[in-house]
C-alpha cells in the first residue's frame, strides 16, 4: 500500500516553543564619550531658569550655575557615592513613540549628583571690586562707578554673564545686591557705587554666623574646632586608704577585760599619695591608688562658639572671595578689626599653647632611646614571626611531592637528554 505524507501542520520544536520573551522594557544606547548627568533644581525655579557658565569666585575658573530671573542663582554642589560601593544611573530619555515601543534609556557609570542650591550673588561680584579693596590698601583715591563700569571689569572669559544682564529682573536683582556693600550716590538718573570694606566684612561675618550657628560637618567640627581647643592631659592620683583604729587596753566599748575590744573600719581618700597625716593610733592595712586622666583646661561654650565661627568665616572666604583679596579679610579677623570679640578664644589658645610647649619640655630626655628599643625588639619579634611561617610552608608540602622523592630514578634519562642536538 502506497504511503501518503499527512496534511497535518508538523509540531514547532521544544526549544522554539519554550524560548522566553526577549523584549525588554529598555532599549541601552551605546555608551557616549559625554555621559548625561544627573542635576535637582529647586522647586521653586521658574521654566526661564537657564544653566549658565561663570568664573568661580574663589579659584577663577569656569563653573556651571542656574539663574533664575524670578527666584535668584544657584550653585551646584557635586555629591559622589563612595568608591566602596560603586553606583551607576539608568537615565530615561524622553520620546514620542505609540505606546508599547521600548523606551530608550542611557546608562551612566558615574553615581554622580549635582544638587543646585542658592548662592548670593555678591560673590560673582567680587572680582570687579578686587582693584578697590587693593586701592583702599594702599591709601589711594577711589571714585564712585556705575554699575556697568563694574560688570565690564569681570572676567569675560568663558562667561555667560553679558548674556544674564540681558535680562532686566537679573540686572536688578545685581544691582541690589551690590547695595549691601557699596556706598552710593545719586548722579542724574543713575546710581553709582562705591564699595565699603566694613559693609562686606559684616556681610560676610553674619553669614559665618549662620553657619555656625547651623553646625558645620562632623569632618569639619572635629578637625578645626575641637582638635585646636584641646588641652594636654594631666593625671591626678587619688588614693584611697582602709585604716584599722584599735582601742586602749580597757577597749573603747566600756569592757574592763579589753577582751571584746573594738576595731572601728575608716575609709580616708586623698587626692595625693602622701599619707603622713595618719594618726598613731591608726594602722594602715590597704592602700589603693587610682589615676585620672582630666584635661588640664576646658574650653568655654563661648570659647567653642568662636572657634566654630573663626572656622565659618575663614572657610567662606577661602571658598567663594577671590584669592587677592582673601588674606585683607583673614587679616582684618586677626587684628580683631570685625563686628566679633576673638579676645577671649585668643586668650585661651594661648594657654592651650603654653601647656603643650610644658608637656613637651617635661617629656623625659631618653624617651627616643627607649621607643628605638621598643622598635628594634619589634623587628626581631616581626623577623622570628617571618621564619617560623616560612618552616610551616616547608612543612606542608604535599604528599605527591614527598612520594616522588622516593622514586627511585636509577637508569633512567634525565629530561635534559631528549633536547640534546643530534
Amino acid at each position: 500500500m502506497a504511503r501518503t505524507r499527512s496534511t497535518k501542520p508538523a509540531p514547532k520544536e521544544a526549544s522554539e516553543s519554550s524560548a522566553p520573551d526577549s523584549t525588554s522594557k529598555f532599549n541601552l544606547e551605546a555608551q557616549d564619550e559625554s555621559p548625561s548627568r544627573v542635576f535637582i533644581l529647586p522647586r521653586k525655579a521658574s521654566s526661564k531658569s537657564r544653566i549658565v557658565t561663570l568664573p568661580n569666585p574663589g579659584t577663577s575658573q569656569p563653573s556651571r550655575y542656574l539663574v533664575c530671573p524670578e527666584t535668584g542663582i544657584y550653585e551646584f554642589t557635586k555629591t559622589v557615592a563612595p568608591k566602596t560601593t560603586p553606583r551607576s544611573w539608568l537615565i530615561e530619555k524622553p520620546q514620542t513613540l505609540a505606546d508599547g515601543a521600548p523606551k530608550t534609556a542611557q546608562v551612566t557609570t558615574s553615581a554622580e549628583l549635582f544638587i543646585a542650591t542658592s548662592i548670593d550673588p555678591v560673590f560673582l561680584l567680587l572680582p570687579a571690586f578686587v582693584e578697590s579693596i587693593k586701592d583702599q590698601a594702599a591709601d589711594r583715591k577711589r571714585y564712585f562707578l556705575a554699575s556697568d563700569d563694574y560688570f565690564d571689569s569681570l572676567p569675560e572669559e568663558f562667561s555667560h554673564f553679558t548674556d544674564i544682564l540681558q535680562c532686566d529682573k537679573t540686572r536688578t536683582l545685581l544691582e541690589a545686591r551690590m547695595n549691601a556693600i557699596c556706598d552710593t550716590v545719586e548722579a542724574g538718573d543713575e546710581t553709582m557705587f562705591r564699595l565699603n570694606e566694613n559693609k562686606l566684612a559684616s556681610l560676610i561675618m553674619r553669614k559665618a554666623q549662620r553657619m555656625g550657628d547651623a553646625g558645620l560637618p562632623p569632618s569639619m567640627e572635629v578637625k578645626f574646632v575641637k582638635k585646636p581647643l584641646e588641652a594636654p592631659i594631666s593625671i591626678q592620683q587619688k588614693t584611697t586608704t582602709i585604716a584599722i583604729r584599735n582601742g586602749s587596753a580597757h577597749g573603747e566599748s566600756g569592757h574592763p577585760d579589753g577582751a571584746d575590744s573594738q576595731a572601728t573600719a575608716t575609709l580616708v581618700e586623698s587626692n595625693t599619695t602622701s599619707v603622713s597625716e595618719a594618726t598613731a593610733a591608726t594602722a594602715i592595712t590597704e592602700a589603693t591608688t587610682e589615676d585620672t586622666f582630666v584635661r588640664a583646661i576646658e574650653a568655654t561654650p563661648d570659647v567653642v562658639r568662636l572657634q566654630r565661627l573663626r572656622v565659618a568665616f575663614n572657610f567662606i572666604c577661602s571658598s567663594y572671595v577671590p584669592a587677592a583679596i582673601v588674606e585683607y579679610f583673614q587679616g582684618r579677623l586677626s587684628k580683631n578689626e570685625m563686628d566679633v570679640d576673638f579676645g577671649p578664644l585668643d586668650e585661651y589658645l594661648g594657654k592651650v599653647a603654653k601647656l603643650r610647649a610644658d608637656a613637651i619640655a617635661s617629656r623625659p630626655t631618653d624617651m627616643y632611646s627607649r621607643k628605638h628599643g621598643r622598635d628594634e625588639m619589634e623587628d626581631e619579634m616581626r623577623e622570628k614571626k617571618r621564619k617560623l611561617e616560612e618552616e610551616k610552608k616547608k612543612k606542608k608540602e604535599s604528599r605527591s611531592i614527598r612520594d616522588l622523592k622516593k622514586v627511585d630514578t636509577t637508569g633512567m634519562m634525565k629530561l635534559s637528554a631528549f633536547f640534546k642536538k643530534k
